[in-house]
């Protein structure tokens, strides 16, 4: 007797992982790769961004196009590389995790896009300590509850690393409050029971030049 088990159910190739509470498929949502699968980083050890939480993200800014973008804590890559579905012209991956690293490689040949990206094996603090580059988007995306998101807020704003018009994207859990120093930078929030998402701005753009988000 044929018995679907989808909890215990495993795809080698990684693109398919049915563990409870993870998602089975991650796909990218629209532009150049609409509906590319992509793999999933295996095991455990990461936790990967939903399609509900990708579609949050990018329901509030839809357009990347001729943006640079920094994908920090970059996991699989499918915030990076879903801004490159999006008209995105470079991104730059960050992760440490050797099976994230993988399986970033794997994506990015997946779609052949190596030409418009680099993945930097280090970690997030030790890149943004030397890195010398501008971003339009930065997204940060750490474990939950590590505390990563108010130091590495720390690093990019004291290294100005985003260009005056551009936004650094925050998701973390609820317990995670953005430090008091910050605040003055949020242009946008959405809170919802496992998950917090927030836009910031840059330090030297004043609100009458903010990031024109939807409300």
């Amino acid at each position: 007797m044929h018995r679907n088990d989808n909890k215990k159910h495993r795809k080698e190739e990684g693109i398919f992982i049915l563990i409870k509470g993870y998602e089975s498929q991650m796909r990218i949502i629209t532009g150049i790769y609409k509906k590319r699968n992509l793999f999933l980083v295996p095991g455990m050890s990461t936790r990967p961004t939903s399609s509900f939480n990708r579609e949050v993200i990018f329901s509030v800014l839809q357009d990347y196009a001729g943006c640079r973008v920094l994908d920090l804590f970059a996991g699989s890559g499918s915030l990076g590389l879903e801004t490159l579905s999006r008209g995105a012209v470079w991104v730059d991956f960050v992760e440490f995790a050797p099976s994230a690293i993988n399986t970033i490689l794997q994506n990015i040949n997946l779609l052949g896009c190596s030409e418009n990206c680099h993945l930097w094996r280090k970690k997030v603090d030790v890149y943004l300590k030397s890195c010398e580059n501008k971003y339009d988007i930065i997204f940060i995306d750490p474990p939950y509850d590590k505390n990563l998101i108010n130091p590495t807020l720390k690093l990019i704003y004291e290294k100005s690393l985003l260009n005056e018009e551009g936004s650094i994207i925050v998701e973390h859990s609820p317990q995670e409050i953005i430090a008091e120093e910050f605040l003055p930078y949020i242009t946008k929030e959405k809170c919802f029971k496992r998950s917090h998402f927030t836009w910031l701005r840059a330090r030297n753009n004043d609100l009458s030049k903010e990031l024109s988000l939807p409300k």
